[in-house]
């Protein structure tokens, strides 16, 4: 009897991941050509600091719509071609982005239509960040055997972290010895087209890895869902969960709420209550968040460094016990320490002590966040939901994430000049919101096949 391909499954899941990486590559390539944008296409056209939070914010507004039609585009054209969909915007966003006068403008003349065709491009790649954020973990849930499907669908979380590490290293490789004058009216360009690469090999990559055999049950293409079954599991198992995926297609309605409204809220606020702990504000701002604390500004790079390093860390952590601890113990201890680490950060703004102790507060934060909610949240939401309704509930669950996101970023400059120790404050009184929520309301699926979850809610 044939056994289960582990060497198959690691290099389809790989391949997947690369819509993570792209994910973070995405949203992150604009921290190094921030500055440069706000000389080359803000300051030149005497426009105000809105119009630069707007600009440098507004792939999130693409985000929010690709992760609304993601569900949609999944049950339509599938999880596979979904994915090559995203590519293809990150692709054409890292062109357009680094080159936005192409067929219509004059290079070196900043114009307001000019700076509309920018925002044009990053908004096609939030497009893509929001699709590749909702179908690539739906696709490795749908292809993982329920026993390593924690660990797989986590390395999306780790290729995220990994996407944003490898471009704040490609932008200071651009950007290293070079003028500021280079950089302001050409080095930028290579900072979002050096997106482009990562992009291509995603498009190439996805030609060579097969649809999801739950996507082909539905579909009724049952030969091609076996066979893959079959490839992946081994025989007599495939066909024991071939069995499974076709009762759950056969026996349930396609509606939103077929199984009830609470499977929709639980994915709803695992979503929201990753953003509202505050996690975006430590990473989008963490240069600032140092410096206000009374770092200089090349100390807070340096710290920032030190963060990206704990994060990785970390979500290996993740990756690691996910499938040994169960989901429910990893989330509610990342939960204590994301609340110890707020309230302790809060209570030293507001005591006004600013040194190691807070950079210590900060890194015991992030670093229970990674080994939790940030690769958790995304398992989940990847496994709660019955087959014939995952398209459509991943797609309400993503599009309420990057809501959130949105939410919380935009809102906390004017949360921070209120007061910064009763912002940090917010955020722990998050985390304990967010322990009690899943001690009451979130059910364990290690090692439940996702039939076996269905069955959970038809209940």
């Amino acid at each position: 009897m044939k056994e289960r391909n582990t060497f198959y499954i690691t290099v389809i899941t790989l391949v997947a991941t690369l819509g993570g990486l792209l994910f973070g590559y995405d949203t992150a390539v604009i921290s190094g050509a921030d500055k440069s944008i706000q000389a080359y296409l803000i300051n030149s056209l005497g426009l105000n600091s809105l119009a630069h939070g707007a600009t440098i914010s507004s792939a999130l507004i693409g985000c929010i719509i690709g992760g609304s039609i993601s569900g949609l585009l999944a049950s339509r054209l599938g999880r596979k071609r979904t994915l090559f969909l995203a590519a293809v915007l990150f692709f054409a966003s890292a062109l357009g982005s680094g080159s936005p006068e192409f067929l219509f403008f004059e290079k070196g003349e900043p114009s307001l239509g000019l700076l509309y065709m920018f925002n044009f491009y990053r908004i096609i790649g939030g497009i893509g960040v929001g699709l590749a954020s909702a179908v690539s973990p739906m696709y490795i849930g749908e292809i993982a055997p329920a026993d390593i499907r924690g660990r797989l669908v986590s390395l999306n979380q780790f290729a995220i972290i990994f996407g944003m590490l490898v471009v704040y290293f490609v932008n200071w490789g651009i950007a290293n010895g070079q003028s500021l004058e280079w950089i302001n009216s050409t080095g930028w360009r290579y900072m979002f087209m050096s997106e482009a690469i990562p992009a291509a090999l995603f498009g190439i990559l996805l030609f060579f890895v097969p649809e999801t055999p739950r996507y082909l049950a539905l579909k009724n293409k049952d030969d091609k869902a076996l066979m893959i079954l079959t490839k992946i599991n081994g025989a007599s198992r495939a066909k024991e969960i071939f069995v499974e995926i076709k009762n759950s297609v056969e026996h349930s309605s396609a509606k939103l709420f077929s199984y009830g409204k609470i499977v929709i809220i639980i994915g709803i606020l695992l979503s929201v209550f990753q953003q509202f702990v505050g996690i975006n504000v430590a990473l989008y701002y963490a240069p600032r968040i140092f410096e206000s604390m009374g770092a200089a500004k090349d100390a807070s790079m340096l710290q920032t460094v030190v963060m990206g390093i704990v994060n990785v860390i970390f979500t290996v952590v993740a990756i690691v016990t996910v499938d040994k601890w169960g989901r429910k113990p990893l989330l509610m201890v990342g939960s204590v320490g994301m609340a110890i680490g707020m309230f302790a950060i809060g209570a030293l703004a507001f005591l006004k002590i600013i040194g190691i102790s807070t950079l210590v507060f900060i890194i015991i934060y992030t670093a229970s966040f990674m080994m939790s909610w940030g690769p958790i949240c995304w398992v989940l939401i990847s496994e709660l939901f019955p087959n014939k309704i995952r398209g459509k509930a991943v797609a309400v669950a993503v599009a309420a994430q990057w809501a959130a996101n949105y939410f919380i970023s935009s809102t906390y400059p004017a949360m921070m000049e209120f007061s910064s120790g009763g912002t940090y404050w917010f955020y722990g009184a998050m985390s304990v919101l967010s322990l009690i929520f899943v001690w009451k309301m979130v059910p364990e699926t290690k090692n439940k096949t996702l039939e076996e979850m269905e069955s959970l809610w038809t209940k």
